[in-house]
């Protein structure tokens, strides 16, 4: 978060650090304590104790099976599909996207920026096809994912230093990096439309992905489209030829069922 709007006589730091506990929670978890919690936040064991009593009250955590353990409540569950039915582009994109699954054998992915990471919330998975997955809920790093260099490359010039900033050095991402990666992978989305890392920096070696942008009008910031598969299935020269163009075309597509231009609108890095 910016220091200066934490500084800000506006800023309501309870909420804040409300929203960080619900942050804190992964798909692998098995509910988390309060003190898991707080070792994932930062924040004192005694104001998390307050913050999880708060947020039980209230239905945004349960832990009606361990009552040691907290897990997401209905009430956040409900928020998300309230959010998601808000935004129209998600369920145009989701006929495209299952097809595209289907097609090319792949996981298609939707992510969004959520601080200083990528946060899947959608996945279409390919039928018939069995393997090791990403789930919705993973953070992706910006440094070492298509995904993050996309966004990297779409946000525009506040909304990359506030990336940058929120990111906090993660998995090496420095100010010079993100400027690297940024300027990377605008010019693969300026000649080729998608953006692929190259494997030897990628975060997981078990992962190959190709990804594209899309500007949300309703969030104000650019989304990422992403096809990712186990290398072996998934080839860098596959990713160029076929499921790149694929992916692309999928998102043009929705961007004219949306009434929308494409790209970054020529801007120069």
């Amino acid at each position: 978060m910016d220091s200066d709007v934490e500084k800000d006589r506006r800023f309501a730091t309870t909420l804040a650090r409300g929203l960080s506990v619900l942050r804190a929670f992964r798909p692998s978890d098995d509910g988390l304590g309060n003190a898991e919690i707080s070792d994932r936040t930062g924040l004192p064991k005694s104001t998390v104790s307050r913050l999880t009593f708060t947020l039980q009250s209230l239905g945004y955590l349960t832990h009606t099976r361990r009552h040691d353990r907290y897990r997401p409540g209905p009430a956040l569950l409900a928020l998300g599909n309230m959010a998601s039915a808000s935004m129209s582009f998600v369920d145009l994109s989701a006929p495209l996207m299952q097809r595209l699954a289907d097609e090319t054998g792949t996981l298609s992915l939707l992510l969004v920026r959520d601080a200083g990471r990528m946060l899947i919330v959608k996945t279409w998975r390919p039928r018939a096809v069995a393997s090791l997955w990403l789930e919705v809920g993973h953070r992706l790093p910006f440094h070492g994912s298509s995904s993050g260099q996309a966004m990297l490359a779409a946000l525009t010039e506040d909304g990359f230093a506030q990336a940058v900033h929120e990111a906090d050095g993660d998995r090496g991402l420095t100010p010079p990096q993100a400027m690297e990666d940024r300027r990377a992978a605008h010019n693969q989305i300026v000649t080729q439309g998608f953006v692929i890392t190259d494997p030897a920096s990628y975060f997981a070696v078990n992962i190959h992905a190709v990804a594209v942008p899309f500007m949300a009008r309703e969030l104000g910031e650019p989304v990422i489209f992403t096809c990712g598969a186990m290398p072996e299935a998934l080839s860098v020269a596959r990713m160029q030829n076929e499921v790149g163009p694929k992916l692309l075309a999928a998102v043009r597509d929705l961007e004219r069922m949306m009434g929308q231009g494409g790209g970054l609108g020529g801007r120069d890095l």
